[in-house]
């Protein structure tokens, strides 16, 4: 099952990112004892992500450079910082990804000074112009380690020594919504009004993650537009939406003729209304021996 994607909170704010190291057979370069030996690298560095919603902003990052040693240093040691585009290159055909240079980016604190009897301090980076830029495209920001003084070793860029931060850029479909609509079960002698606040998140440059009806954190679904045409309901231009559900069987049957539907009469297919900024979706799971119908309207607040 796919696991659910978490509301992002910010991207205005200066954010401290917990990534993951990249698999040890790839770029390893710690083949030998740290005894009487330091490198200079970026603490869990390798890959990691952070999303940017398309906005002009400016949005900044910060990351720990680190010795990794036996002992501390005894003298001050300045590390040097530069992006580094030969690193995605390098990523990409280690992990078969095509990620491309995020084309703004600078680096707030080039030279980095760890003191003489510590081993680490934060290094900082902004990145902007997210809205120039398609969602559908993969961008990275490669700012690797380039030198270090007292004799420290540099690590290596596509691993410990850099911070390969990809940064996919959130799809106009993502956000905060208002959910109307109804549950209908099967043995139920009414259906229950659906009205409450979700968020939807990105999972490609066409598609968002989120809660299936009022069913709480078991029960999600991608919705996937299709941008390829635009079909009118009701006067109003539209995209058909797919619907792909998690934690119990989904279909996107519609049965026109219950006289619940607040659909257009005839509408046999879930949409997203351009103009209005909403999904309108009518779906039915079973859970059991029975199908329980959702009638949900989206609404993009």
């Amino acid at each position: 099952m796919r696991n659910k994607i978490f509301k992002i909170t910010s991207f205005l704010a200066v954010v401290l990112l917990v990534s993951s190291c990249l698999k040890d057979d790839i770029g390893e370069d710690w083949t030998a004892s740290l005894k009487g030996k330091m490198y200079a690298e970026i603490w869990k560095g390798g890959f990691a992500a952070l999303s940017l919603q398309p906005v002009p902003d400016e949005v900044t990052f910060k990351f720990l450079v680190n010795i990794a040693t036996d002992k501390v240093p005894t003298e001050d040691i300045t590390v040097t910082l530069a992006v580094n585009p030969d690193a995605i290159t390098k990523y990409n055909a280690i992990k078969g990804t095509s990620y491309q240079l995020y084309p703004f980016i600078e680096i707030l604190t080039p030279t980095v000074t760890i003191k003489a009897g510590t081993r680490n301090a934060y290094a900082r980076a902004k990145v902007w112009n997210a809205n120039t830029l398609s969602a559908c495209d993969n961008f990275m920001a490669p700012i690797s380690i380039t030198e270090a003084t007292g004799g420290v070793i540099v690590s290596d860029a596509v691993n410990m020594g850099s911070r390969l931060m990809a940064l996919p850029i959130a799809n106009k479909y993502q956000g905060n919504y208002h959910a109307t609509g109804y549950f209908k079960h099967p043995t139920a002698a009414s259906s229950r009004a659906i009205d409450q606040d979700k968020f939807y998140s990105t999972l490609t440059c066409k598609s968002v993650h989120g809660d299936l009806a009022d069913l709480g954190p078991d029960y999600t679904l991608d919705l996937i537009v299709d941008e390829s045409a635009v079909v009118m309901v009701g006067g109003n231009p539209t995209y058909k939406v797919t619907i792909i559900g998690y934690g119990a069987q989904v279909t996107e049957q519609l049965d026109v003729a219950d006289d619940l539907i607040t659909m257009a009469t005839g509408v046999t297919f879930n949409y997203w209304d351009i103009n209005a900024k909403k999904f309108v979706l009518r779906y039915h799971y079973n859970n059991g021996a029975a199908w329980r119908e959702i009638m949900e309207t989206l609404t993009q607040l």
